[in-house]
């Protein structure tokens, strides 16, 4: 059976792997105070034209969005979100759990707009409800959406007029850029937003992200906080290490662009067989809408999440390709697809 649950399914692209082998036996500083981390912090810094940010290297994505809130936010502030957002649908509770409420707001198409920001800002006026003070986004987001330049300017602005906090979450920053309609680039993000994540744990790494600190008022004592929410690894050199090689000769890019490639693959497979799409995703996540009996049959020979029923007959799926993902299994997919169709 193959998978095309996550983008996480296997392990590290070799490179990464055979750096971590090469450094085994050689001693490092410890919780990200050592050599690979400050190289690995140099790269980033300058794939974003910001000497001035603050790079900190965490364990995993839900750790790095419930510690850079937190960081943000005082008792009696809140985060906005999407209603799909991450931090909203697929953390536990995270955020809730640091004593901040997420004020998730009906969004088209997983973006968030200025109307939207505005609308929550509305909603919650009086001391007698938590205040706004954060903006969360993904990009991609949850349906393999994009932000335009343009959308995260108009973001930005709002967020200096209301003088809230922008945070991008990364996960699957490396699709998003690496897309076909993609206008953004790192520095363009650096210099759009207070803070936000390269994810290298969906995207050929195995495990990790590094959270990029741009507003200087988030700065101060984040080690703290990284450490006392449990995200600061004692073994921080396997982190820089990662880093290190996925920002060397263009690894992070080679790699998002083949899981779009892929996607591609499959995209183009499925729209020839006239079947449509819940989201308009150009990057590795698709959202097909598969009738039901369809769906039963590609469940014996591949694994994938069924999302939402539409009606009695047909539901969405969700289909996720990684940097590991092989042509021969999307190739198979659209064979057995047309098959179970027909």
């Amino acid at each position: 059976m193959y998978s095309f649950n996550n983008d996480y399914s296997e392990g590290a692209h070799p490179k990464i792997l055979e750096a971590m082998i090469q450094a085994n036996l050689i001693q490092n500083g410890g919780y990200g105070l050592d050599d690979h981390c400050a190289h690995a912090r140099e790269l980033i810094q300058k794939e974003i034209s910001r000497s001035d940010a603050d790079v900190h290297f965490i364990t995993g994505g839900t750790q790095t969005n419930l510690t850079t809130i937190a960081a943000a936010l005082r008792p009696w502030q809140a985060v906005i979100s999407t209603d799909k957002g991450h931090i909203n649908v697929h953390e536990t509770g995270a955020i809730e759990a640091t004593g901040h409420k997420v004020i998730a707001m009906p969004c088209k198409d997983g973006k968030m707009t200025p109307a939207d920001i505005l609308k929550a800002l509305d909603d919650h006026s009086t001391e007698h409800m938590v205040q706004p003070k954060m903006v969360y986004i993904s990009n991609s987001t949850e349906i393999g959406t994009q932000y335009t330049k343009a959308e995260l300017e108009s973001l930005h602005h709002t967020c200096r007029q209301k003088e809230l906090y922008l945070f991008l979450d990364g996960a699957r920053l490396g699709t998003a850029l690496t897309s076909s309609i993609n206008d953004l680039s790192l520095a363009d993000i650096a210099n759009l937003t207070d803070a936000f994540y390269i994810g290298g744990t969906k995207n050929g790494a195995l495990f990790g992200e590094a959270l990029i600190i741009l507003n200087q008022d988030l700065k101060q004592d984040l080690r703290f906080l990284v450490k006392q929410r449990g995200a600061m690894l004692a073994k921080g050199w396997l982190l820089g290490i990662q880093f290190e090689e996925l920002f060397q000769n263009n690894l992070f890019y080679e790699l998002s662009a083949h899981a779009n490639e892929m996607a591609t693959m499959l995209r183009d497979g499925i729209t020839a067989c006239g079947i449509s799409f819940y989201s308009n995703s150009m990057t590795n996540q698709l959202f097909p809408i598969f009738p039901d009996e369809v769906i039963a049959k590609l469940e014996k020979d591949f694994l994938f999440s069924v999302e939402k029923e539409l009606d009695n007959n047909h539901t969405v799926v969700r289909l996720v390709t990684s940097w590991a993902t092989k042509k021969d299994a999307c190739r198979n997919f659209i064979k057995s697809l047309k098959t179970y169709l027909s």
